[in-house]
């Protein structure tokens, strides 16, 4: 939680991206922080932003914002009102979906597979060890998979009780990874610093400039997200969808190692369907 969708990393789209596929996931209650009013205006808005196109939920903060509250108004709103409600949701927008977040990846039956991600096994096998980077790390279940096997293995993610999680489980199995609670915006990617880069279901089109700059040469990105074809049986964020063939020309320039698009069973939603697939490394 790794997208308005499936975990809070970057834009209000990012964040809330993968949550249709998860709404049996149990709602997280207000926080200290956070009333009931608050997460009734925030539920409200996020559930109009679920239904939204993708080029709406792919938009900046600002161009979702000014949607919402010509929404607002078409509801009957006045400006007023729809300004304050705007207003409101900047303030509370990360804080309750971080909130939301960590529940999730926290509860006691996972709505998702706490597994390592099948493909990145698979890409890493054979791989020499060095610095990795799990983008939206989640509860850790990549991260901590790839210290295993011997990697300098970091991760971040906004949602700070999934990633406290993360450390607690890699103390008990006995392993090392560095972590951080951040956005991806606010993360320091660094420049030629990592060798291997996981982009699992939170998206990839927001990263290609952070990915380019900060893998190392000969570096790999790991990508895995929903086909297009997934959204014809319930609808899924556009963060983490993409269509046929897109994501090697999202990255153009690298050497693409593997690609597919299988009917499998999707990590997040744990339902048959089509995902895309993409192991490239950096020349």
């Amino acid at each position: 939680m790794k997208s308005t969708a499936v975990r809070p990393l970057l834009t209000l789209a990012f964040l809330v991206a993968l949550a249709p596929i998860l709404a049996s996931a149990p709602q997280a209650p207000p926080g200290p922080q956070t009333t009931p009013e608050e997460v009734k205006t925030y539920e409200a808005f996020r559930a109009w932003l679920g239904q939204q196109p993708a080029n709406v939920q792919q938009a900046d903060d600002d161009a979702v914002y000014t949607r919402y509250r010509a929404e607002l108004q078409r509801q009957g709103k006045s400006t007023t009102e729809s300004a304050a409600t705007i207003e409101s949701l900047r303030t509370i927008g990360d804080r309750a979906e971080i909130e939301r977040w960590n529940r999730i990846l926290t509860a006691p039956t996972p709505s998702f597979n706490t597994e390592p991600n099948a493909f990145l096994v698979a890409m890493a096998k054979g791989l020499t060890p060095g610095r990795s980077l799990d983008v939206g790390m989640g509860q850790g279940r990549n991260t901590i998979y790839l210290a295993q096997q011997g990697w300098d293995s970091n991760g971040f993610d906004p949602a700070d009780r999934a990633v406290a999680a993360a450390q607690e489980q890699a103390r008990k199995l006995g392993v090392t990874i560095t972590t951080t609670v951040a956005r991806a915006e606010d993360f320091d990617w660094g420049t030629s610093k990592w060798d291997l880069i996981v982009l699992s279901y939170v998206g990839a089109r927001e990263f290609v400039g952070n990915v380019t700059r900060s893998l190392r040469p000969g570096g790999m990105v790991i990508v895995e997200g929903f086909h297009r074809d997934a959204t014809k049986s319930r609808p899924i964020g556009g963060s983490v969808v993409f269509d046929t063939d897109e994501l090697p020309k999202i990255f153009t320039g690298f050497r693409v190692v593997r690609y597919e698009e299988p009917a499998t069973t999707s990590d997040f939603g744990r339902f048959e369907t089509r995902v895309v697939r993409l192991a490239a490394v950096k020349p």
